[in-house]
């Protein structure tokens, strides 16, 4: 079967000769994933365009997973800066707090 041209394609046969693995920059460092190309690569060209789609799916499937992941570690590390901003404005309450609870018994009595 062929790819259509306007989908992105990473892993087309057209992309691909026979002696080279297709394109994989987009993937972050997936061994396995390389490792599985160069086995379509040495199967016959008829079998290929189907593997090949869904090999696109599952680079397309890791790469949204790698972005997600990058999503979540920003989103914690700005809730742990959040947080210590949260702490140190609370220790800075406390300690107005005890001043002013200080000073006002030193007032009274």
């Amino acid at each position: 079967m062929a790819m259509t041209s306007d989908s992105a394609v990473l892993f087309s046969p057209s992309s691909a000769s026979s002696d080279t693995v297709p394109c994989t920059e987009s993937i972050p460092e997936v061994h396995e994933l390389t490792e599985l190309l160069r086995l379509v690569d040495a199967l016959p060209t008829e079998f290929r365009p189907d593997i090949y789609r869904v090999l696109d799916r599952l680079a397309a499937c890791l790469e949204r997973r790698q972005r997600m992941l990058g999503y979540v570690q920003d989103s914690l590390n700005q809730m742990s800066l959040d947080l210590k901003y949260l702490i140190f404005d609370l220790e800075a309450t406390r300690r107005e707090r005890d001043e002013y609870r200080q000073m006002l018994e030193s007032s009274m009595g």
